[in-house]
């Protein structure tokens, strides 16, 4: 899983030729915490999606730029746009549910 911040989100997310799941999180939020390892996991058996996480403190221009409200707020994105996003999922196989219908397979 990367971190990233504005010029890594710049590098993946806006110029990168992959689609990207990205975590908008706090690390003093606890569903943010809870939600970690099934992250964690999905990141490592994804081939053809990079993973990321985005600091909301770290980053607060990034965060307020991508209209992020609530945390966790995953964002997927595609060729630099966003494709749609999801707040708070209950689990791995949701956010893998989320992903498998936003990009279409």
């Amino acid at each position: 899983m990367m971190k990233m911040n504005q010029k890594v989100f710049e590098e993946q997310v806006l110029a990168g030729n992959k689609p990207v799941l990205v975590e908008f999180w706090a690390p003093w939020c606890v569903y943010c915490r809870r939600i970690a390892p099934a992250l964690e996991k999905l990141a490592q058996q994804q081939e053809n999606l990079i993973v990321g996480q985005v600091n909301i403190d770290e980053e607060p221009l990034l965060a307020n730029r991508e209209h992020i409200e609530v945390i966790p707020t995953f964002v997927l994105y595609e060729n630099g746009q966003a494709l749609g996003s999801i707040v708070a999922p209950e689990s791995k196989a949701r956010i893998e549910e989320f992903i498998r219908e936003t990009l279409g397979y």
